[in-house]
């Protein structure tokens, strides 16, 4: 990474431009397009930031492919992408606390301060959220814009791919975090790039089994290099029987669920010990039916929906194990790639055969 005076140098002249390129869904329908599209223009309360690393979201290959969610949801046309790092290059007239040259990610979920959550500081699960990428335009592109308030200073020497990675990072941290870890028996049930940070997260956190399981070998063979002391193709064996090995009958103490499949969700439950924990960040497509009465009801088990982060303790939290270097994120960024080739990378993510893919603008 250069240093901020450099990076200030080009960004004087960069910020006359009237458009930049960006990744447009052009249509509803699958696919995007590479697009020139005038530079975001500031309000007083929001900043202007030079992308340099953009990573894809799980949330983008929904976009990217138009499947039902993405068509009930996205509005087109829209530039989409939420994870991102770079370098504030303007600050509105009301802005304080920001200043040009600052190096930052962002909080990709813009809050009301004014529903019954937010006025008793549950941000997170503001009713009326408005999302980067999702419901205004995002950050694949050579310039974003967002409020002021939603900005994460990062450290000076955190490399651009590594900045962008924190938001999604913040979802395993908020999803493997939302009760007590150390000590304790975990299952990751899908290991996509979420899920793959939440091995890394458990494991971390004193954890003393992390099981990760999924159908994948690529990604589980990044699961154990990340921390996982268990793996399990579930194509292979029965996933419960498994676990129940491993944790010699009782099942596991916590289950964080990152897969969204129903037979998943559902044996998910199965391997969950009496009174324990189950997380669920994953967004099943549709309706998921499971025994409540005999795994939920007279197991006692504590079953929670996990959205987004909780702001800003789940950024202190992240920020902390990636500067403490307790949770190495780089060997999951597997592919960094220039905006060009997007279609590359979205290629990638919906093969499985990757990591965490970054874009650079």
């Amino acid at each position: 990474m250069g240093t901020i005076a450099n990076e200030m140098n080009k960004l004087q002249v960069d910020t006359g431009k009237a458009t930049m390129k960006a990744i447009m869904k052009h249509r509803a329908e699958p696919g995007a397009e590479l697009r020139e599209v005038p530079v975001p223009q500031i309000a007083p309360h929001e900043v202007l930031i030079e992308v340099k690393a953009a990573s894809i979201c799980g949330t983008d290959v929904h976009i990217y492919t138009w499947d039902p969610w993405a068509e009930s949801r996205i509005k087109t046309p829209m530039v989409f992408g939420h994870e991102f790092a770079g370098v504030v290059v303007e600050v509105g007239s009301m802005v304080t606390g920001v200043q040009v040259g600052d190096y930052v990610s962002a909080e990709t979920h813009v809050v009301c301060h004014q529903c019954l959550q937010c006025l008793t500081g549950q941000y997170h699960v503001c009713q009326n959220t408005r999302i980067l990428g999702v419901d205004f335009q995002g950050c694949f592109a050579e310039y974003v814009k967002i409020p002021a308030e939603n900005v994460w200073k990062n450290p000076a020497d955190m490399p651009y791919e590594v900045a962008s990675v924190q938001e999604p990072m913040g979802n395993a941290v908020h999803t493997v975090l939302a009760g007590p870890i150390a000590g304790k028996t975990v299952a990751i049930v899908g290991c996509g790039p979420i899920g793959l940070l939440a091995v890394a997260v458990a494991k971390a956190s004193g954890a003393t089994e992390v099981v990760a399981l999924d159908v994948n070998a690529y990604r589980l063979d990044l699961a154990r290099k990340v921390g996982a002391t268990v793996t399990i193709n579930s194509l292979d064996e029965d996933p419960v029987k498994k676990v129940m090995q491993v944790t010699g009958g009782m099942g596991v103490e916590v289950v964080c669920e990152m897969s969204g499949h129903p037979v998943a969700i559902r044996q998910a439950l199965e391997m969950l010990t009496n009174g324990g924990r189950m997380s669920i960040l994953s967004l099943p497509s549709r309706p998921v039916e499971v025994d409540l009465t005999n795994q939920v009801v007279f197991k006692g088990v504590t079953v929670q929906g996990i959205t987004g982060r909780r702001i800003f303790e789940t950024w202190r939290q992240t920020s902390g194990f990636l500067h403490s270097g307790q949770v190495d994120v780089q060997p999951l960024i597997t592919h960094t790639l220039p905006l060009e080739r997007f279609a590359e990378g979205f290629e990638l993510m919906t093969s499985g055969q990757c990591g965490k893919v970054v874009l650079l603008p």
